[in-house]
C-alpha cells in the first residue's frame, strides 16, 4: 500500500481518488493540491477507466485544508497567491474531468473537503458525515468558482446561509438541501456504492463524457446549441457505443460496452 497523501488506486474499469491522510483525517495539504492535476490526467488519459470516485482513507473524507502549514502558505503575498493557484487548478481540474465522478462521503466533509466534493459530478454520504464550507471561521473570502459550484448544487440563499454562518451540517440536512445525492447508513454505504457503480459502468461512456460536457457548457451560461453541441450529438450516431446499443436493442438484450471509452 503507498504512503503518499494522495494516490491514484486502479480497477477493472475505474479508479479511485484516495485521500491518504487517515491520522490527521485526510487534511489537504499544499503537496495534495499540487499532485492532483497530474494524477487526474493520468486518469483522464487511461482509456480503461470510464468513471472516478473520490474517497478518504479511515473514518473521514477530509477536514479540509491542512491549517497546520498556513504559517508557511500564506507567510507572504506570492505564497498566499501560489497556494491558492494550486487549490484553484486541483478543484477545477476535477470538476472539468472529462469522465463521470462520484465522492463517497464518510465523517468530516469540511472547508476545501467540501469544495472537493462539489468538484464531483455525484456526492454519496455515509448518515454520520458532517459538512461545512468555514471562510467566515477564518476571516477569509470563498472563490468564484467554488461559490458556483455550491450555487448549482443548493442555490443562492441555502448558499448564503451556509457561507455566512459557517456552520455544520448533518447527511440528513445535507441530502434535504441538495449538498449530496444519496445517504446510507455506515454499513451500507460501500454496497451501495458498488452497486451504482456496477449499473454506471454498464451504461455507454462515450454517452456519459457527451452528457457531462452539455451540463457543463448549460452551467457555463450556454443556453441554445451550438457547432459543439450539434457535433456531439452528430458524433454519436456514428459511434462504436451506439453501434452496440442500438444491435442490442434489435437483439433485445443488454448492450455491452465493455472496454469502450
Amino acid at each position: 500500500m503507498t504512503q503518499a497523501p494522495i494516490y491514484l488506486q486502479r480497477h477493472d474499469h475505474h479508479a479511485e481518488l484516495v485521500l491518504n491522510r487517515p491520522e490527521r483525517r485526510n487534511a489537504l495539504s499544499a503537496r495534495m493540491w499540487s499532485a492532483l492535476p497530474e494524477l487526474l490526467a493520468d486518469a483522464a488519459d487511461d482509456p480503461s477507466i470510464k468513471l472516478l470516485v473520490v474517497r478518504g482513507e479511515g473514518g473521514a473524507f477530509t477536514a479540509g485544508a491542512d491549517i497546520s502549514e498556513f504559517e508557511t502558505v500564506y507567510a507572504t503575498a506570492e505564497a498566499a497567491e501560489a497556494y491558492t493557484k494550486a487549490i484553484a487548478k486541483g478543484l477545477d481540474g476535477l470538476a472539468h474531468f472529462p469522465k463521470p465522478t462520484l465522492a463517497v462521503i464518510r465523517g468530516a466533509c469540511v472547508g476545501g473537503g467540501c469544495g472537493l466534493a462539489l468538484s464531483c459530478d455525484l456526492r454519496f454520504a455515509a448518515s454520520d458525515a458532517r459538512f461545512g464550507i468555514t471562510p467566515a471561521k477564518l476571516g477569509l473570502a470563498y472563490t468564484l468558482n467554488d461559490t458556483k459550484r455550491l450555487i448549482d448544487a443548493v442555490g443562492v440563499p441555502v448558499a448564503k446561509d451556509l457561507l455566512y454562518s459557517a456552520r455544520l451540517v448533518d447527511a440528513i440536512e445535507a441530502l434535504d438541501i441538495g449538498l449530496i445525492n444519496r445517504c446510507f447508513e455506515p454499513d451500507t454505504l460501500d454496497a451501495e456504492v458498488g452497486t451504482y457503480l456496477a449499473t454506471m459502468l454498464s451504461r455507454s461512456t462515450g454517452s456519459a463524457r457527451a452528457i457531462k460536457r452539455v451540463i457543463h457548457l448549460i452551467r457555463a451560461g450556454v443556453d441554445h446549441d451550438t457547432d459543439e453541441t450539434r457535433q456531439l450529438f452528430l458524433d454519436a450516431f456514428r459511434s462504436e457505443d451506439f453501434q452496440e446499443g442500438y444491435r442490442a436493442f434489435l437483439d433485445k438484450r443488454p448492450p455491452d460496452f465493455t472496454g469502450k471509452a
